[in-house]
């Protein structure tokens, strides 16, 4: 076949042997870079929806994670609360205490007194 060729296009015979060889190697390469180019393609498609799944996956992690920070700073906010009533009823037992202890001072015979007698001494200790 290739002398044949050869003959017909009268050039040498190892001439046209070079020509098909190059042909030969030059399909075989556009092959190769076709298949290569059609596997970097499925690689493409395939570590996209990788990516596309992670990226779903953060979101879904940070909307969770925003819910629990959010139930964490309503408890901790329902804790202060209850503490701050607490401190306020504290504070206002504190402060009826002094009312009455002042009341109590006022009407004490003794008040005027250099010394402290008996009651003026259980109202100090009621203060500790």
């Amino acid at each position: 076949m290739i002398s044949t060729l050869a003959k017909l296009l009268g050039v040498d015979k190892w001439l046209v042997g070079v020509v098909a060889a190059l042909a030969i190697a030059a399909a075989l390469a556009g092959a190769v870079a076709y298949i290569d180019h059609r596997g970097y393609a499925r690689a493409e498609v395939y570590y996209q929806g990788q990516i596309a799944e992670l990226k779903a996956a953060a979101v879904t992690a940070r909307n969770a994670e925003i819910e629990r920070q959010a139930g964490v700073q309503a408890a901790a906010k329902a804790r202060e609360a209850t503490r701050i009533a607490e401190m306020q009823a504290e504070t206002d037992s504190l402060e009826q205490k002094i009312k009455e202890l002042e009341r109590e001072a006022d009407q004490d015979p003794d008040a005027g007194k250099p010394a402290l007698g008996a009651s003026s001494v259980q109202r100090i200790n009621k203060v500790r």
